[in-house]
């Protein structure tokens, strides 16, 4: 356990621990979304979303096909919620703390690209009805004002071998979801009727 004098506590520290910041860290950040990092969202499946609220910091993913997050304008971003487990904690924490952050990834792209704004929640049908899939629209739409746009460099994939190919012919390398539930619970949850249930309740709730 580190004592008091081996924790960085103070900017200066953390300016010697990390280094000078090379100049195209500075000169890749605009404030609204360039065309070519307007690619990248074109691109994306797959994102993670960071709020704030009154019991602190959550992050979550979201997920669709290429391009389920659009483009307004350079300033302003779309971003359909989806059906999902009805906790709703980052809408939650929106409707108190407008303030968001995403993080796009690109599946086989090492450069992942980071956005910085406020949101708001919009059930105007008008905007539901641009993201309707099977007819169906999602609950609501996040009315995202960009304030900061930059990519992140490739190393944290690159070491984490994210997108090497995986045989799905090896054993699934964490437990299931029912398995978790069921030790959480200490048995009171079924977890195996949970697994064997679940491929076909996510196929008939996807939208």
């Amino acid at each position: 356990m580190s004592n008091a004098t081996h924790i960085i506590s103070t900017p200066e520290q953390l300016a010697a621990l990390s280094g000078p910041l090379a100049d195209a860290s500075i000169k890749k950040e605009t404030d609204y979304v360039h065309p070519l990092y307007a690619e990248i969202i074109a691109a994306s499946p797959f994102l993670t979303m960071a709020t704030f609220g009154p019991n602190g910091l959550d992050v979550s993913p979201r997920g669709d096909a290429p391009g389920f997050v659009r483009l307004q304008d350079p300033k302003t971003l779309l971003l359909p919620e989806r059906r999902g487990n009805n906790r709703i904690d980052s809408l939650r924490n929106l409707i108190q703390d407008p303030r968001i952050a995403l993080l796009f990834m690109v599946p086989g792209v090492g450069e992942t690209l980071r956005v910085r704004g406020t949101a708001k929640i919009s059930v105007a049908p008008d905007l539901l009805a641009q993201f309707l899939v099977d007819g169906k629209p999602p609950k609501c739409v996040l009315v995202i004002s960009v304030e900061k746009v930059f990519f992140q460099c490739a190393r944290a994939i690159q070491r984490s071998s994210l997108w090497q190919h995986r045989d799905p012919a090896l054993p699934r390398p964490v437990p299931t979801a029912g398995a978790i539930l069921a030790a959480i619970t200490a048995g009171d949850f079924d977890g195996e009727s949970y697994d064997r249930e679940l491929p076909a309740r996510q196929k008939a709730t996807l939208y």
